[in-house]
C-alpha cells in the first residue's frame, strides 16, 4: 500500500548505520536490522535486477538484425513517424524476450518484504512485468510497460499487448492512429502521477532499498537521496558501488541482487511472520 501522505508518522532507526562497513556481513547485518525496524520501507529496481533473469539492459549490444541500429534509433517519437514498422518489430522482440524470462530470487525477495513490513512501495525503472509476475502487487512504473500499447495519437487507455507477433502495426480502437509500445522514449517526459507517487513514498520511508541501479539517470537517481535528506536509511543493493553517493545513512551492499537481496531479507526477518498477505 502506498500512503497518501508524505508526512506519514514513521519509526526511525535508533542510530544510523556506519558509513562504511569493514565487511559484506557487516553491512548485511546492518541493513538487516534497519529493514527489520523500518515501517514504510521504499524500494527502486533497475535494470540489474531483469539481467539475472537474461533480459539484456537497454543499452547493451543488439544482437542479429537489431545489431545495426542503436536502441536511440529505435526508442524515440521520431523514430516510429519515420519507421513505426521497425520500430514495432523491435519492441515486439523484447517483449518476447521478457515472455521467456522468469523472475528471479530477487524478484521473490521482494515479494516476502511486501509481507513483512506495515507500508512497501516498489518503484520500478524497468518495463517487464516481472515484478509482477513474482507476486507483487501495486508497482509503481517510472518508463512505462514494454507489455503494454496505447495509442499514438494520445486516446487515453492503455491495452495488453498481443502475445501474436504482428507484423503490421495494429490501429488504435478507438481513432485508428498507430498504436505504439506504452514506455517512456528518448526525448520523452516521464508521467508525472507515478513520479509523484515514487517521491512521497521516498519522503515517507524509512528506509529506501535501491536494487540494481547505478542511480544515475534523473529523476529517479534522486529518489534514494531524497529518502536520505528526510533522515531514512539508504540500502543500495548492485555488483559495483561505483558512481554510488556515500554518506552517513548510506549503506553499500555490493553484490548481484539476486544473491544479496534474499540473504538480506532472510536476515532481517528471520522467526518473523508475515505481517500481511500478498493476495
Amino acid at each position: 500500500m502506498v500512503p497518501s501522505d508524505p508526512t506519514l508518522q514513521r519509526r526511525r532507526v535508533a542510530s544510523p548505520p556506519p558509513t562504511d562497513p569493514q565487511t559484506r556481513a557487516e553491512a548485511l547485518s546492518v541493513a538487516a536490522r534497519a529493514l527489520r525496524a523500518a515501517e514504510h520501507v521504499c524500494v527502486l529496481t533497475g535494470a540489474g535486477v531483469s539481467a539475472e533473469s537474461g533480459i539484456p539492459t537497454f543499452r547493451e549490444a543488439q544482437t542479429g538484425l537489431w545489431s545495426q541500429f542503436s536502441p536511440q534509433e529505435l526508442a524515440t517519437p521520431e523514430a516510429f513517424a519515420a519507421h513505426p514498422q521497425r520500430v514495432w518489430q523491435w519492441y515486439a522482440a523484447r517483449r518476447a524476450t521478457v515472455r521467456s524470462a522468469q523472475p528471479n530470487p530477487a524478484h521473490a525477495a521482494l515479494v516476502t518484504l511486501t509481507t513483512r513490513v506495515a507500508h512497501c512501495t516498489l518503484v520500478t525503472q524497468n518495463v517487464d512485468d516481472l515484478h509482477e509476475r513474482a507476486g507483487n502487487k501495486d508497482v509503481v512504473r517510472l518508463h512505462g510497460s514494454l507489455m503494454h500499447v496505447r495509442c499514438s495519437a494520445g486516446c487515453p487507455g492503455s491495452f495488453p499487448a498481443s502475445d501474436e507477433p504482428l507484423t503490421d502495426v495494429p490501429p488504435c480502437p478507438t481513432c485508428g492512429a498507430l498504436l505504439r509500445p506504452d514506455v517512456v522514449w528518448f526525448g520523452e517526459s516521464m508521467p508525472m502521477s507515478p513520479y509523484e507517487v515514487a517521491r512521497n513514498a521516498a519522503v515517507a520511508c524509512d528506509v529506501f532499498l535501491s536494487v540494481g541501479t547505478s542511480n544515475i539517470v534523473e529523476p529517479a537517481a534522486s529518489l534514494p537521496w531524497i529518502a536520505a535528506t528526510h533522515g531514512a536509511t539508504v540500502i543500495v543493493v548492485n555488483p559495483t558501488m561505483d558512481g554510488q553517493r556515500k554518506g552517513p545513512s548510506i549503506l553499500p551492499i555490493e553484490g548481484p541482487a539476486g544473491v544479496m537481496l534474499p540473504a538480506l531479507i532472510a536476515e532481517a526477518f528471520a522467526g518473523r511472520r508475515p505481517r500481511r498477505h500478498s493476495d
